[in-house]
């Protein structure tokens, strides 16, 4: 039988009884069961390492095996650390995701709720997210360096570690000027193993990503290093490098974003989950940001 959600708007319903939510705070938690499950199914509990094993022993006397909480601030990592020892399946929602993003987080914690339902409850609780900002060029492709073929070919997927790397620089505007952030990713696991930021765009700074991300994993050689053709890449200092540790060169062709379209997400992901919630002073903040 269909449910209504602890907490109840009529608009969503429980459809895994088994599940539960926690609203993480600094020094307390609220967390939220099955209204069948017990008499009071919203309690608090504090922060501390104990309260975190009561709070798991609370949801499996409940009958609860899987936890959403909100993965925002530090504040959730204890409880995550704790609640995934105990063997619960914690589900992490970030509060800065736009509807597509939120609809999937909520069905997969067992909510029966479509697009437009969860579009009308963040607007009508004014939820939203932020896409647009001030646009930079970062690609400077007009220079006299060789330029190598596409050979990743918009393959973004890759069947083990180290196999195929993605690189490119963007961008964030703070009140000093200008802040460069160069990133590397495996495109296996879409992991950021190497990055540098600088308020300088020059080949230095997309050296410094590749450098740590070769002392990071040591790559075999073969490796497939994907990038944009702009001339931080394609510079001969940068190619040295990759030539010395076997990279296969790879780049996209000319203006064509969605060659590289994997790096480009995650850019645009960061930037709206976290560099545009954010404010900081100087580039030095920023850069020392966590």
């Amino acid at each position: 039988m269909t449910k209504l959600a602890s907490g109840g708007h009529p608009e969503l319903k429980m459809v895994n009884p088994t599940a539960a939510a926690i609203d993480i705070g600094s020094t307390m938690h609220m967390a939220a069961v099955n209204p069948d499950a017990c008499d009071t199914p919203v309690r608090a509990f504090g922060t501390f390492t104990q309260d975190l094993h009561a709070l798991a022993d609370w949801f499996r006397s409940c009958g609860v095996t899987s936890v959403a909480m909100e993965s925002t601030g530090v504040y959730w990592i204890p409880a995550f650390e704790v609640l995934e020892g105990r063997g619960f399946h914690v589900i992490l929602v970030n509060a800065r995701y736009g509807r597509p993003r939120m609809t999937e987080e909520l069905k997969e914690i067992g909510l029966d709720v479509g697009h437009r339902c969860v579009g009308r409850l963040m607007r009508q609780n004014g939820i939203s997210v932020v896409r647009t900002r001030k646009h930079k060029v970062t690609t400077d492709s007009d220079h006299k360096f060789n330029i190598a073929p596409n050979l990743l070919d918009r393959d973004f997927k890759a069947d083990a570690p180290n196999q195929k790397w993605a690189g490119d620089i963007s961008y964030v505007w703070k009140r000093e000027g200008w802040l460069y952030l160069a990133g590397i990713l495996d495109l296996h696991s879409r992991r950021v193993i190497g990055w540098a930021v600088s308020n300088r765009m020059k080949r230095d700074l997309a050296i410094r990503a590749l450098k740590m991300a070769i002392a990071f994993r040591s790559p075999p050689k073969g490796c497939i290093h994907h990038t944009d053709r702009g001339s931080q890449y394609c510079s001969h200092d940068y190619q040295k490098i990759l030539r010395q540790h076997g990279f296969k060169v790879s780049m996209s062709g000319k203006g064509n974003c969605y060659d590289n379209a994997a790096v480009e997400t995650f850019f645009k992901t960061i930037k709206a989950e976290l560099i545009w919630r954010r404010s900081w002073n100087t580039r030095r903040l920023a850069d020392q940001d966590p």
